[in-house]
């Protein structure tokens, strides 16, 4: 979602350093362009005007101007002052400690991505141990409970049974003496949108609230139409006090103004972002390390975190320990593609590595498509075991059964072996040079081979 943003703070940051000194001149020049960057990005007005003004008192300060490296401390600041523009420092966690059934109400306009925000907060509550219950209170939009349901049987959790016609207020009542009858600890309500906001949906809204006391009620909101978003929020708020706000297709091609301004407006955090269409890509928001990814300066912690949950330990374990038995193979590489494969698409994942994904926009063709990881794995899929342990084996009619056996062309095959063959040569490199095996072949340009 950033990508232009990134470009642009890199653009303006590569001027700076190109100067051996600077001055407040220099310094008020690159922070002009800087308020331009975050205009263009849809940024709301005054939240660009009090951002720069905080920039502006820090990066003048002497501190910075008589610092050795003064390029480098315009960039903190202006890093340190875009997490604070996002809440960094604030508690941003959902708030879940009281007598369960909890109550999550979900709010927002038509199409922002309620329902499905439902089912991807259903399944994170459950991933971190409790017990939710799906409550489809959107009796208006056609096919909205069953979409509901069909969400709940993909992750496995129960929606309350709900027909349209119902009063919202009598299904969510009904829903939570449900909960507290059969155990469940968290009730998420899904309630109705409209394409614009009227007196209707409010009032509805405020019985469920007056109702159900929520422990959270969160604004759902399409971080890709922008200052509208920021706008809908505020309207909410005053009506609603909302606790916190989901921003949704954070991994689209928006240009991050509601992202940036949400919550210097509403002055409500940001709790959670959807990264993806798909159910498990629902993230805590963290101020600070979006702030680094807007600076183009990775995020570790979340690629962390995505390794942690999407590799288990013991399978971890054993294969370090087949990689030391076997060496670097077709079918070890072949795992470690699977276990890659869980954290997401490779575009977002290089993103979380610093430096990694600007370099590979400039290689161009050193890619790394999801779709050719699929046919990477069909072509190794279609080997023998002996062929994937020792792929010298492989004569030109071996190559050319795989290719049939995995849609691809031989071709495709050769290209394979060529690519792995200077992998394998990478990883005794990398075995020889040690831990700073990968920083240093990457310094030359060795990049990555597939």
């Amino acid at each position: 979602m950033f990508d232009s943003l990134t470009e642009k703070f890199d653009s303006v940051f590569k001027k700076l350093r190109g100067h051996g000194r600077l001055s407040e001149e220099n310094i008020r020049d690159a922070l002009r362009e800087v308020r331009l960057v975050l205009l263009e990005a849809d940024v709301n007005y005054k939240v660009v005007k009090d951002f720069v003004a905080s920039v502006t008192a820090r990066a003048v300060g002497q501190d910075v101007l008589k610092s050795l490296t003064p390029a480098q401390q315009v960039i903190k600041v202006v890093r340190d002052e875009l997490g604070l523009l996002m809440g960094e420092g604030e508690d941003n966690s959902l708030d879940l400690a009281a007598r369960p059934p909890v109550s999550i109400m979900l709010c927002g306009l038509q199409g922002a991505g309620k329902t499905t925000t439902c089912g991807k907060l259903a399944l994170k509550l459950r991933k971190e141990k409790r017990n939710p219950l799906l409550v489809p209170a959107d009796v208006y939009r056609p096919a909205a409970i069953e979409q509901l349901k069909t969400v709940g049987r993909q992750i496995g959790i129960p929606v309350y049974d709900t027909q349209p016609g119902q009063d919202p207020v009598a299904i969510c009542e009904a829903a939570r003496h449900f909960a507290d009858l059969n155990g469940y600890d968290t009730l998420i309500l899904d309630t109705a949108g409209r394409l614009h906001i009227d007196q209707e949906l409010m009032g509805e809204l405020s019985r469920i609230k007056a109702s159900l006391d929520p422990r959270e009620i969160l604004f759902v909101a399409d971080a890709m139409t922008g200052q509208d978003a920021v706008t809908v929020a505020k309207a909410f708020d005053e009506l609603l006090n909302i606790t916190g706000v989901v921003l949704t297709k954070l991994d689209g091609d928006a240009r991050g103004g509601a992202a940036l301004s949400i919550r210097a407006v509403t002055g409500k955090p940001v709790k959670l972002v959807g990264m993806g269409e798909k159910l498990d890509a629902l993230e805590t928001f963290h101020p600070d390390r979006m702030a680094q990814r807007i600076l183009g300066m990775g995020d570790v912690l979340s690629l962390i975190e995505k390794a942690e949950s999407a590799i288990d330990r013991d399978q971890a374990a054993d294969m370090e320990q087949r990689l030391r038995k076997e060496g670097f193979n077709l079918e070890t590489f072949r795992d470690q593609l699977q276990a890659v494969k869980k954290m997401g698409s490779m575009e977002s994942i290089l993103k979380l590595i610093p430096g990694a994904g600007k370099a590979l926009k400039k290689a161009g063709d050193m890619q790394l498509p999801d779709k050719e990881l699929k046919k990477i794995e069909a072509i190794i899929n279609s080997m023998t075991r002996r062929e994937r342990r020792d792929h010298r084996i492989l004569n030109g009619s071996r190559r050319l059964r795989i290719a049939a056996g995995s849609g691809t062309t031989v071709q495709d095959v050769n290209q394979l072996l060529k690519r792995f063959t200077e992998a394998q040569k990478m990883m005794k490199k990398m075995q020889k040079l040690g831990p700073k095996g990968l920083k240093s072949l990457m310094g030359r340009g060795g990049g990555f081979p597939f």
